[in-house]
């Protein structure tokens, strides 16, 4: 579309479209009559500080991944619309057949294991978009850095299994808006470290990974407490 459209029409056509599909939300009910019943207030507890941590730092993350990264491929190796787009697309078909497969490795290896896996690789793609200099490297950069962010799954596989059910979706949203917290800042503050030097913003991207990794090695102690909280309970 963008060979034939200006920006405008493009963003008219796609939003209408997207106004459909709500307009049609509008007319569904996806209330699910047999789950235990949710607290209707938004609930933050001392006990899923690192739920709250890791989504924070996952949130900071992503924003470098969403912002930064793509920023770097058109700034520095002037990647057109269509190449981005083509990007998105084998991103999106990878991750169609990945992402169960990385349901399954949390089942079997578990949540620490797979996000270690995520977070040491992570330290790598970040401190490979600081010293890139190959346009097709760091097109494979991006895709790696998309691969993994889908592991992040396990952060919210994690709480699942320390929340009480009653928990899940007010902690799910408060979950959702620290992830967000970093969108306020970070952007604007990535803007001004980037016009210092780029590689800064990706450094920091690798410092964040960094101390994810050591994050995720809690929560095998948190899954423990949550057993024997659970056994304790039920006996």
């Amino acid at each position: 579309m963008a060979e034939y459209f200006p920006y405008l029409q493009i963003y008219a056509v796609i939003g209408g479209l997207i106004l459909i599909v709500a307009l049609w939300s509008l007319s569904r009910n996806p209330s699910e009559e047999t789950i235990i019943p949710q607290h209707k207030k938004m609930i933050f507890r001392k006990k899923y500080w690192l739920y709250y941590f890791l989504t924070f730092l996952a949130g900071a993350r992503r924003q470098i991944f969403v912002a930064f990264a793509v920023f770097l491929l058109v700034k520095k190796f002037d990647f057109s619309v269509q190449q981005i787009a083509i990007l998105f697309l084998i991103n999106n078909g990878i991750n169609y057949f990945l992402a169960p497969l990385i349901g399954k490795w949390i089942n079997r290896f578990g949540e620490r294991k797979v996000l270690s896996v995520e977070y040491f690789s992570l330290i790598l793609v970040f401190t490979g978009y600081a010293l890139v200099e190959s346009k097709w490297l760091a097109g494979s950069l991006y895709i790696a850095d998309h691969i993994f962010f889908n592991f992040a799954i396990a952060i919210r596989t994690f709480f699942q299994k320390i929340g009480d059910p009653r928990d899940i979706a007010p902690t799910m949203a408060a979950g959702f808006t620290i992830n967000h917290i970093a969108a306020v800042f970070l952007p604007a503050l990535g803007g001004l470290l980037w016009m210092v030097d780029y590689r800064i913003v990706f450094v920091a991207g690798a410092v964040f990974s960094l101390i994810s990794l050591g994050g995720v090695q809690l929560i095998t102690g948190h899954l423990d407490r949550a057993a024997t909280s659970n056994d304790s309970e039920n006996a």
